[in-house]
């Protein structure tokens, strides 16, 4: 392994406490003077799961201590000292519905960037971070502090095509991020509906998914079916707002891909279906209700 291998924050929260080097003293401190990290790129916790760590908590106590850094206050003067996590929001939370009182923490210093490599990469370690949470935390690493995914790649410990697709996950509708952030839906569904170029594909795409509960591999041989169907019928050249409007109409109502082509002699409405049970859903919704 190389000198800079060995240095990447990669290779986890013992980037905080060097192998080989002296174990900093465990300090106890009050709960309430701890205050989250504003940089934690983890948005939703798991109540049940949160429950179930505090009950082990209150059987055992906090086995690990929290990672925090000083922020205000001192033991020299009246101020009682407050401190700020840089590493472990969920065993904070839950020590404190556990009851606790007091806990064990070991007090570091980190700039604003350090906190929230470190807050990722404690989440990745444990598996806790939804990949939409995950594709965020490294768009603020590059936002805000001008990371390439290269560099963000070597110090989270990924590779750089794995930082590069997670990132892509931002690019889908509002719709469908809510989704895969609720886990309706898995990252390997969201990254077949990436492969669509159209956004309102996508979004039906998404829909025939949660409708019809597909699993990856299904989902993706929709998303090829609709490439295909997309490529093997030429779009007119100028459509009218007018029939813009019509065909999204159209899809939105039959929640099908529906394609609306006019001419000075008419026309054609084709309609897209992708197994037997959207053609019966069709049936229904346009024989049996009329």
């Amino acid at each position: 392994m190389s000198p800079r291998e060995r240095r990447g924050l990669g290779k986890g929260l013992g980037a905080l406490i060097p192998a080989g080097e002296p174990v900093p003293g465990i300090r106890k401190v009050n709960i309430d003077a701890i205050i989250p990290n504003p940089r934690q790129p983890r948005s939703h916790l798991d109540e049940q799961a949160l429950e179930e760590l505090a009950s082990s908590i209150r059987q055992v106590g906090l086995i690990q201590p929290l990672i925090v850094q000083q922020i205000s206050g001192s033991e020299d003067i009246a101020e009682p000292p407050r401190y700020q996590l840089i590493a472990g929001e969920r065993r904070w939370r839950a020590a404190r519905l556990a009851g606790l009182h007091h806990v064990d923490v070991i007090i570091k210093e980190a700039s604003p960037q350090e906190m929230l490599e470190l807050a990722l990469i404690e989440n990745i370690q444990r598996a806790d971070l939804n990949p939409l949470e995950e594709a965020n935390a490294y768009h603020q690493l590059a936002e805000e502090f001008g990371l390439t995914q290269e560099r963000i790649a070597e110090r989270v410990g990924r590779s750089r095509v794995s930082v590069a697709n997670t990132m892509r996950l931002l690019r889908l509708p509002e719709p469908i991020r809510q989704g895969l952030l609720e886990n309706k839906i898995t990252e390997g569904h969201a990254r077949a509906l990436l492969m669509l170029d159209e956004e309102e594909e996508q979004l039906l795409a998404y829909k025939a998914v949660l409708k019809r509960q597909l699993s990856v591999r299904q989902a993706e041989e929709l998303v090829r079916r609709l490439k295909r169907s997309a490529g093997g019928t030429p779009r007119q050249r100028s459509r009218s707002p007018e029939t813009v409007r019509l065909e999204r109409e159209f899809r939105e109502s039959l929640g099908t891909k529906v394609n609306l082509y006019r001419s000075s002699k008419g026309g054609k409405l084709v309609i897209h279906f992708y197994s037997e049970e959207d053609l019966q859903a069709l049936y229904d919704r346009i024989v049996s209700n009329r």
